[in-house]
């Protein structure tokens, strides 16, 4: 199988209970918040401790690479409602919502070892790109494209280039420069900054 093929699909059968797979997942974080490796972890020993079969386990992930990224995606907030006022006051948000998932990490050892953990294996954090960041990045995207029509910032401007210019900021000072503060305001500050440059001539 090639590094960039997708995770294997999950087979059919039963339906799923959700009440055994939240089960199976607040498990997986409880042994990590405990000292347990993710190498360490079995399929077996996480159905042990949820206190569900292992068949369970397997009818809902094809193998753990696919529960660490279910694990991962636990931990991640829901996407913030927009004020949809303006597209800067749009843009603050979810910037705001980087800055604050930033902090968690810094301040999360559970989290830090599960995305260190996903990181590690390219197929998995490949298919986190594609689901999670992807749905983000879209929704910045979104909120540039509106801006462009409303004529809050230049219709040639492009959203591609300005959402790496938004973001970039934000995710060198949570991945590439961890020693960095994360301050309040930040998002605002980064915000105006760019948005001086696109919007359009008077």
């Amino acid at each position: 199988m090639s590094a960039t093929s997708p995770l294997p699909a999950q087979p059919r059968g039963r339906p799923r209970s959700a009440a055994a797979g939240t089960a199976v997942i607040e498990s997986v974080l409880r042994l990590l918040e405990e000292g347990v490796t993710v190498s360490e972890l079995s399929m077996e020993r996480i159905a042990r401790e949820a206190g569900v079969g292992k068949a369970t386990v397997y009818r809902r992930w094809a193998g753990k690479e696919a529960l660490m990224l279910d694990v991962l995606r636990s931990l991640d907030e829901r996407s913030p409602e927009l004020p949809g006022t303006s597209v800067r006051d749009d843009l603050v948000a979810l910037l705001e919502f980087l800055r604050r998932r930033g902090l968690a990490k810094r301040s999360s050892a559970v989290m830090r070892t599960v995305v260190a953990e996903v990181q590690a294996r390219p197929r998995v954090w490949k298919e986190y790109h594609e689901t999670v960041v992807s749905a983000r990045r879209e929704a910045f995207l979104a909120v540039l494209r509106r801006g462009a029509a409303t004529g809050e910032i230049r219709a040639d401007a492009d959203p591609e280039l300005l959402t790496d210019l938004f973001v970039g900021p934000m995710l060198a000072r949570v991945v590439l420069h961890e020693w960095k503060e994360l301050p309040e305001g930040l998002a605002e500050r980064i915000v105006d900054t760019v948005l001086q440059g696109v919007r359009p001539a008077l």
